[in-house]
């Protein structure tokens, strides 16, 4: 791991846009190897703007080429699915939701001190830091994202179709990934590292069996579409993609397990003319994303579907999983604005 700073004047570094006031940080939140989880091979690049030799301000930026499943795996870095989101969260569609269309986070990000912000107070914190680079490709990744096919992995233990699968999912535009477990222990222990972090830019959710994952998928208006090589399967060229659909692939050994299949709400195939007459399974996830992508963008003009409300929430959580300074940015934001604001006295 190397972590690269530099000072600079600030006429070195011309292109940049002008430093917003100096963030003063204490030590302890300034980027250091031991602010990172242990096994985590990542590049920071840090220009640090100077307005005078005393005022400074830093610029962060991540190269994520050198995480792999394997170091994520490591038994040091055992975290909660749920600490790569950070914005609030709901779990199922409610009835004050204004249409069917599932998109999980609220406008709400609660800091450690127990300050909530909005998205667009989030940004007004992070972006100032963020490279000008960073936040146009930050932009249009949300520009072609979509809630509205859902990856599910099922049973899944090989590190590389698993990364592969998420790798997949997250270049062709899908922001939500499920990973079922087959068994309680093991796999399950295995898939909740997967999804610490293998793809930092998903929305990657753990469960323990497959009913209780369906259930909460058709809660969220998903129909439920399994891969598979039987009879009375469905082509996926003969699929309407623009429903809402959460696919459904299986283990590399055994393939989708019985109780998925009798769960799901079809199943469906891919349309092979050789002589073999599968595919492996991170291969045949990449194909039917692809084809769920352009069949989406002929009926619905893209594939992206965020409204500009939900794109803009989604760019706050981008923002704060950039780095893991972002969240004490955001911190020290939201104590300066509750000192500069504070409560009315009653």
């Amino acid at each position: 791991m190397k972590l690269r700073t530099a000072l600079v004047r600030s006429s070195t570094f011309s292109f940049l846009t002008p430093p917003p006031p100096p963030l003063s940080l204490p030590f302890g939140l300034w980027p250091h190897r031991r602010t990172l989880p242990f096994g985590f091979q990542r590049k920071f690049q840090c220009a640090l703007a100077a307005t005078s030799t005393s005022e400074t301000r830093i610029l962060i930026d991540e190269d994520l080429s050198n995480d792999t499943v394997q170091q994520l795996l490591s038994p040091k870095n055992i975290h909660s699915v749920s600490t790569s989101m950070k914005m609030e969260r709901k779990l199922t569609l409610s009835p004050e939701d204004d249409s069917a269309r599932w998109f999980p986070y609220l406008d709400k990000f609660r800091t450690v001190d127990g300050v909530v912000l909005t998205s667009e107070q989030v940004r007004e914190a992070i972006e100032p830091h963020l490279l000008d680079s960073r936040k146009e490709r930050l932009r249009n990744v949300i520009m072609n994202r979509s809630y509205g096919v859902s990856l599910v992995v099922e049973g899944l233990s090989d590190f590389g179709n698993v990364s592969a699968a998420f790798r997949s999912a997250d270049a062709f535009g899908f922001q939500s990934v499920h990973v079922v477990s087959c068994d309680c222990s093991k796999r399950f222990r295995l898939n909740r590292h997967v999804s610490m972090g293998s793809e930092k830019w998903l929305d990657i959710e753990a469960w323990n069996s497959t009913r209780e994952c369906f259930d909460v998928l058709r809660s969220r208006g998903y129909r439920i579409a399994t891969t598979h090589l039987g009879k009375d399967t469905v082509s996926i060229y003969d699929m309407d993609w623009s429903i809402p659909t959460a696919i459904v692939v299986g283990n590399e050994n055994s393939g989708i397990s019985k109780e998925a299949l009798e769960l799901s709400d079809l199943h469906c195939s891919i349309p092979m003319n050789g002589m073999v007459d599968s595919l492996n399974v991170s291969v045949a996830a990449g194909i039917v994303m692809r084809h769920a992508v352009c069949d989406r963008t002929l009926r619905l003009g893209s594939h992206g579907d965020l409204t500009p409300e939900e794109s803009q929430i989604l760019l706050a959580e981008f923002s704060l999983r950039h780095s893991k300074i972002a969240i004490s940015i955001a911190g020290e934001y939201a104590r300066r604005r509750k000192l500069s604001f504070p409560p009315p006295k009653l």
